[in-house]
């Protein structure tokens, strides 16, 4: 067993698509530090995703670079339905009819895939295509037609999706398809999935309990995309597993203007609980189509991650992107500057310092209690690697919110934890028994190569043994040339 560190700590989600989903260039994103591959199930087939999966893994194994895959299930997202040549224009001004017929469409007659459509809308009603980007106004209804003016044009691909801001819709989040997905994904060992369109704690709980009616159990990522999410954040916080911040559709959903602000709430709530979070949507949007981003682009990359995001995603710059491995080597070179300077620019006031101040001032339980006495080490201490010997991994993400400039090792011997914990900031998982002797540890650290005598390492454990999660002392372990001599232990 081996393993190689990334030069960034900040996680990378890559939407796979036709531009990528070839074997030698999925290769050469997983070098160019992909994490996370996110198979869009709005899009292909079952046979589809299943050949993309089986690559992934593959290569995964074969290069021994850890990658969990998530499935995004679609939810009931209005979309367009096919276009004549796969896309149409539409100018400002003219008129168009949007209908619940099955055609193909053009662009004065568009199909929409959502058979409420009708009854969602009403005279006046504003609508959105293409994450805001084309607005069109409600002029009149007839039967399942919608006749509306083009208030800002543009090009509008096949199957785009469509907001509806001024409707407050009945359908549930999670669908009969979505649940058919999820017994796919489980049975083809998928280790991720998020819920398009979270409204409460129960669309997410509708997924967990549809896998464990299965015997399986789901790493769920809820993604805040609605404004009625924004008003259950906490529900929904305490049900997911992970959060995804999706901005397309959350920056039409509410003011545009207030999704920086929002942003930054969530990715400090989901800090605060311990939770991954992932910022998407329009990342390195220029890099669909040239080999550099905007000044633009690199600065909201960079926010995000002094935000405390754990994860940043790309959609269509991977997808259909001409520069799919190009775009996952900016996002890394990005995350990489920016987590080196990370301590000198937040100095205390930035989140880190915000989650310190306030469990402190809380009263806490002895994990957080832990988390922050790690912390303190880590600010105090020239400490090389944090160790955690670990069987469900909330310790390590405890660990993980306060994004430090510390590697975190998880030894665990579940696979579906190790994957799990791979959205984690700054954290590797590795293939060895918790109950694993410290000098084991240490020895296979020195194998390959990740310390060297003189360097000083934190271990976090349970003891004893038995208790299961629930991490419980410190330790702070020298290295000489020879041995590894503890200096220091604790317990809470």
């Amino acid at each position: 067993m081996s393993i190689l560190l990334p030069t960034h700590k900040t996680k990378i989600v890559c939407t796979i698509g036709p531009a990528c989903r070839s074997r030698a260039t999925l290769q050469k994103m997983i070098l160019a530090g992909m994490n996370v591959a996110r198979l869009n199930f709005s899009h292909g087939t079952f046979a589809e995703h299943e050949r993309d999966i089986l690559t992934i893994k593959d290569l995964s194994e074969k290069m021994k670079r850890p990658v969990a895959i998530l499935a995004d299930l679609p939810g009931p997202k209005i979309r367009i339905g096919t276009l004549e040549n796969g896309s149409c224009t539409l100018e400002k001004g003219q008129k168009v009819t949007l209908t619940t017929d099955d055609i193909t469409g053009t662009s004065s007659r568009i199909p929409v895939q959502f058979k409420e459509f009708i009854e969602s809308i009403s005279k006046g009603s504003r609508i959105f295509l293409n994450d805001g980007f084309i607005q069109l106004k409600v002029l009149d209804i007839a039967g399942g037609d919608a006749t509306c003016r083009v208030m800002t044009g543009g090009l509008l691909l096949s199957n785009k999706g469509m907001n509806l801001p001024d409707a407050r819709l009945t359908a549930s989040p999670v669908t009969q398809r979505d649940l058919e997905f999820v017994r796919f994904g489980l049975e083809k060992g998928i280790d991720l999935f998020s819920v398009s369109f979270a409204q409460d704690a129960g669309d997410i709980m509708q997924v967990k309990d549809f896998a464990r009616q299965l015997g399986k159990k789901a790493f769920v990522v809820a993604k805040i995309e609605r404004k009625e999410a924004l008003e259950k954040i906490d529900n929904i916080l305490q049900a997911a597993d992970a959060l995804m911040v999706a901005r397309g559709d959350l920056g039409v959903e509410i003011p545009i203007e207030k999704v920086p602000v929002i942003q930054k709430q969530l990715i400090l709530k989901a800090n605060h609980a311990a939770k991954p979070v992932i910022t998407a949507t329009q990342m390195l949007e220029s890099m669909t189509g040239n080999t550099r981003p905007t000044r633009a682009e690199v600065t909201d990359v960079a926010n995000a991650i002094l935000d405390g995001t754990d994860a940043v995603m790309l959609s269509e710059e991977t997808a259909i992107g001409t520069y799919p491995v190009e775009a996952v080597r900016m996002l890394a070179r990005i995350a990489r500057v920016t987590e080196d300077q990370r301590e000198s620019l937040m100095k205390g006031t930035g989140t880190p310092g915000m989650m310190m101040h306030v469990h402190k001032k809380r009263s806490s339980s002895v994990e957080d209690a832990l988390s922050l006495e790690v912390a303190h080490f880590l600010n105090t201490l020239n400490i090389r690697l944090v160790l955690v010997p670990s069987i469900t991994g909330a310790t390590v993400r405890r660990i993980s919110r306060f994004k430090g400039g510390t590697w975190i090792l998880c030894f665990c011997s579940d696979e579906s934890t190790r994957k799990t914990l791979i959205l984690s900031y700054g954290v590797c998982a590795v293939d060895l028994p918790r109950e694993t002797p410290d000098e084991r540890i240490v020895s296979f650290l020195k194998d390959n190569a990740l310390v060297t005598s003189k360097d000083m390492l934190l271990m976090v454990r349970g003891l004893p043994f038995d208790t299961h999660g629930r991490e419980n002392s410190l330790k702070i372990i020298r290295l000489d040339s020879n041995a590894a001599v503890q200096s220091h232990e604790s317990k809470l």
